[in-house]
């Protein structure tokens, strides 16, 4: 990446989530009382996650291993956000993702992802400086070691790139990973993603929908390119950034 992408993104990341966080303050409380009073369990829900490592100098003579490739240039970090599973959701899985009607959610889980209210924690995260605004959305390590081994290039989707809480699968798609038929630009997109093949082993994680999950994994490849431009990466930004709070009003987004 760039360096003078790095220096507007960070710029931009400072100054939206400060006004992000000044803004939404009066939503807190408010969705920490609606999960409190609909499901047993804490309020927040912590979770490691995988962010890009913020040095440079990534091993490189070991055999490249799908693990290895993976975990190059990868470091973890305790993501929190408001909770939106029973506390048992795992038990009985292990680590899976989230799909559609998830049954795992609580009452008020699914409407708390749709309308993204439940990554509003996030925002601290990004003054941190583990997250960015706009960014390929973090895996779990054990989810991502898996990914890799069946995706090539898969962990090149957040090879030095900050993990997001918004991207442009999430303004691009519908929750469920397919496109939304009102986006003009739908039809082209979807003609060329249909020509992605994704592994079997992969969808087993991914819920299954060999589409949705093929949709997602090229946005973010995608903005991983586009990174390479410091101005067109600034576009992209704020466009991402004006279209999502649409998306959240909608409750449609990825």
């Amino acid at each position: 990446m760039d360096w003078k992408t790095r220096v507007i993104k960070r710029a931009l990341d400072v100054g939206v989530a400060s006004v992000g966080l000044a803004v939404t303050a009066p939503l807190f409380p408010v969705v920490a009382l609606a999960v409190k009073l609909t499901s047993k369990g804490p309020i927040l829900y912590k979770q490691t996650r995988c962010a890009a490592e913020r040095r440079s100098g990534i091993e490189m003579s070991r055999p490249p291993t799908a693990e290895r490739r993976a975990r190059r240039g990868v470091r973890t970090f305790e993501m929190v956000k408001f909770r939106t599973m029973r506390t048992d959701a795992e038990q009985q899985t292990g680590a899976v993702l989230a799909s559609k009607n998830d049954p795992r959610l609580t009452a008020i889980g699914g409407f708390l992802r749709k309308t993204r209210l439940d990554e509003l924690p996030q925002l601290v995260h990004v003054l941190r400086g583990d997250m960015s605004i706009v960014g390929p959305r973090p895996e779990r390590p054990e989810i991502m070691l898996k990914l890799a081994e069946s995706i090539p290039f898969f962990e090149e989707r957040m090879r030095l790139i900050k993990p997001g809480i918004t991207g442009l699968a999430q303004i691009m798609l519908q929750y469920d990973g397919n496109f939304d038929p009102t986006n003009p630009q739908s039809k082209d997109l979807e003609a060329f993603l249909a020509t992605v093949e994704v592994p079997d082993d992969a969808l087993r994680l991914a819920g299954g929908s060999r589409r949705a999950f093929a949709n997602k994994l090229l946005f973010d490849l995608a903005y991983s390119a586009i990174l390479e431009n410091p101005m067109e990466c600034l576009k992209t930004d704020l466009e991402v950034i004006a279209k999502t709070p649409y998306v959240m009003l909608k409750a449609k987004g990825q």
